[in-house]
């Protein structure tokens, strides 16, 4: 038996003992076409940006509205499996940028092509967008880049004596069980219970064990969550290590300064954060997107986002008084061995759009 971490009826966690281990259907035989167009439709909602990783994805009816749901397989959770597949290949490249094994455990948990396309002969998955193509090299590179930024972001903040980090919008985000963690260190992960429980189900049954004081906080983040974070023993009188990846192009722009405003708000002094951002597609280029086949041409990636101009992480924390440093993706991927992935790109997937900040409150 294993504790684990439910929703309450408040949004907040409450623990259960439960013998639950995570298991997968097998694959059915009958529907290969309709998982490849899933996996082309993970490809689509990952092109510019990624939430956290995709098996499947949902039909698009319209655009996103204030109370859509997902879990892993469907809506804004839908593009988990697809980062975390972009990092496995990453960790397999010659001399790799970052390395995180535990990627490969949730691919083999789903099965199917997931678990194919790393243990499987390359040219058994030469149709992957991951596979063969410039944009799956892109991509796969900035993802192993994007992972060593915020890995070494963490690391150095727990060399600078902070021992509580938060991870907004976690995913499949394996730090709190793959970094070498000072004693002391509580991360807490905030996403939908249904992600979190497929996360934690899949690596307790894979016997990987948390190497920090792990604490899950199922809450939607548009709502209350600061005090579902308190609720579950977060102390805003400690500095705090905050992770905001692959979160913000899926929220509206005045959620982001809210979220932002919480932030600060909550934050002890030599607080710190790190966050991802992208700046809003082209018109021209979005519409495009919006307009075509939701699989095929990008068009369910466009119905999750928010395209739309947004405070400049790197302005908006200055003006709030911290202190903050604007990394270009561009320049990082040529800084960490990755030029390729640097240049402009016709492939679907556009680098000169994203920008990494770390902000430091006085």
């Amino acid at each position: 038996m294993h504790s684990s971490d439910r929703q309450g009826s408040c949004g907040f966690r409450s623990r259960q003992h439960t013998g639950v281990t995570h298991r997968s259907p097998p694959p059915d035989p009958m529907a290969e076409s309709v998982r490849r167009r899933r996996i082309r439709g993970g490809f689509a909602a990952a092109t510019l940006g990624g939430c956290h990783e995709g098996a499947k994805v949902v039909s698009v009816g319209g655009m996103r509205t204030d109370s859509d749901n997902w879990d892993i397989n469907s809506g804004v959770g839908s593009t988990a499996l697809f980062v975390a597949a972009a990092r496995a290949l990453a960790a397999r490249q010659p001399e790799p940028v970052a390395v995180d094994p535990l990627a490969d455990v949730f691919l083999r948990a789903v099965g199917g092509e997931w678990a194919e396309l790393i243990d499987g002969a390359p040219e058994q998955t030469s149709e992957h967008p991951l596979r063969g193509s410039e944009f799956g090299r892109n991509f796969t590179d900035y993802q192993g880049a994007r992972t060593k930024y915020f890995d070494d972001y963490l690391l150095a903040a727990c060399a600078d004596g902070i021992r509580q980090v938060v991870i907004l919008a976690a995913g499949l985000d394996s730090r709190a069980y793959r970094l070498p963690w000072p004693d002391g260190v509580v991360v807490y992960e905030l996403d939908r219970a249904e992600v979190l429980d497929f996360k934690r189900e899949v690596l307790d049954a894979a016997g990987h064990k948390p190497r920090a004081d792990r604490v899950e906080v199922a809450v939607d983040l548009r709502g209350d969550w600061l005090s579902a974070l308190r609720h579950n023993g977060f102390d805003a009188e400690r500095p705090t290590a905050w992770l905001v990846e692959g979160l913000l192009i899926y929220v509206t722009p005045a959620a982001q300064d809210q979220l932002f405003e919480t932030i600060v708000a909550a934050s002890a002094p030599g607080s710190r954060a790190a966050i991802e951002q992208m700046e809003p597609l082209p018109d021209d280029a979005y519409a495009t997107m919006r307009d075509a086949d939701p699989v095929e041409g990008g068009g369910e990636w466009a119905s999750l986002i928010y395209n739309e101009p947004r405070s400049d992480a790197a302005q908006w924390f200055p003006a709030h008084g911290w202190t903050a440093t604007r990394t270009e993706v561009v320049d990082y991927l040529r800084a960490v061995g990755r030029p390729e992935a640097a240049e402009p790109s016709e492939a679907g997937f556009g680098t000169s759009l994203l920008n990494l900040v770390t902000v430091i409150a006085p």
